[in-house]
């Protein structure tokens, strides 16, 4: 059974420096009437008992005197004070500067600034089912105080855990790299990838008042255990590009050679002549070390 969701309440508390004069005001009017009870005391006859109702009442005023600056307190920017009587909420003080309030509520300070965790690096499979190493870091901040305060033990635990599971929840739906065409990766997706963990989490911590303004992947790599596998097969496919785009360059020059070689008529080739030259000039475009040429300087006939 889902428990109903408490939500904050604005409350307006008393300015601190009106009530801090009348504080002031009311010990003086304290420190008069123990003066004259001490006073009259002093000239009483011998045997004479102090007015009791009197001593009572300075008494009585004395613990109120006490009591009231329990009731002060100050709130700094981007600060809130969730006040609680008697375990009810009574609402949310995040006006800054210097209260005052019945000195009987519970005043719990939050933070309401903006605050970043870093996940450590946690090792899941992606989609593919590969171990991969993924870190994000999550901006958030408390937006209901209410809900952050009593709907969860511990929100900043709370935090804690549920970005830990939405990050490995979203590396999950997602290949590490080389999707299929229109497929979104974690490296080649980031901007998709950052919105729904974003998402992600903003569902996960709504139950806790925080608001999440931002997150970002901070580590993403293959775990260890296949690291260098996946490196070599990096470098094949680094290669393999590489040749292709050699190749396809090298027969592009070809053909424009022989095509200039026929059309200004510099050299007539055969097929077998032209088969030979194609085969040496893609030697020469195609190796990857410089080639050393071979001059012939004719036969000799004995």
């Amino acid at each position: 059974m889902k428990l109903e969701a408490t939500h904050e309440k604005t409350v307006r508390t008393f300015p601190g420096m009106v009530m801090l004069g009348v504080c002031i005001a009311y010990l003086a009017v304290v420190a008069y009437v123990w003066y004259m009870i001490i006073n009259s005391g002093i000239r009483l006859p011998a045997g004479q008992i102090i007015n009791l109702w009197g001593l009572a009442g300075a008494i009585l005023l004395t613990v109120v005197a006490l009591i009231i600056p329990n009731g002060f307190f100050t709130l700094q920017p981007n600060q809130g004070r969730a006040l609680v009587l008697f375990g009810r909420y009574i609402g949310t003080e995040r006006t800054s500067g210097f209260h005052w309030t019945n000195p009987f509520i519970s005043k719990i300070a939050i933070s309401l600034r903006a605050r970043n965790f870093n996940t450590p690096k946690l090792k899941v499979n992606d989609r593919r089912g590969n171990p991969i190493e993924i870190g994000a870091v999550v901006v958030w901040r408390v937006m209901d105080t209410a809900q952050a305060l009593f709907d969860v033990d511990n929100y900043e635990e709370f935090v804690s855990v549920q970005s830990e599971s939405a990050v490995r929840e979203m590396a999950s739906r997602y290949a590490y790299d080389d999707g299929e065409e229109g497929e979104v990766t974690l490296r080649g997706g980031m901007c998709s990838v950052v919105e729904d963990l974003c998402k992600e989490l903003q569902e996960r911590l709504s139950n806790a008042g925080v608001f999440v303004e931002e997150s970002r992947l901070v580590h993403l790599a293959y775990a260890p255990e296949i690291a260098q596998a996946m490196l070599r097969r990096q470098q094949a496919e680094a290669i393999i590009a590489a040749r292709q785009k050699i190749v396809h360059g090298a027969v592009s020059m070809v053909e424009m050679a022989l095509h200039e070689l026929s059309e200004k008529n510099v050299v007539q080739l055969d097929d077998e002549r032209r088969a030979a030259m194609v085969s040496n000039l893609l030697v020469v475009l195609c190796s990857e070390h410089d080639t050393q040429p071979v001059v012939n300087a004719g036969t000799l006939h004995h």
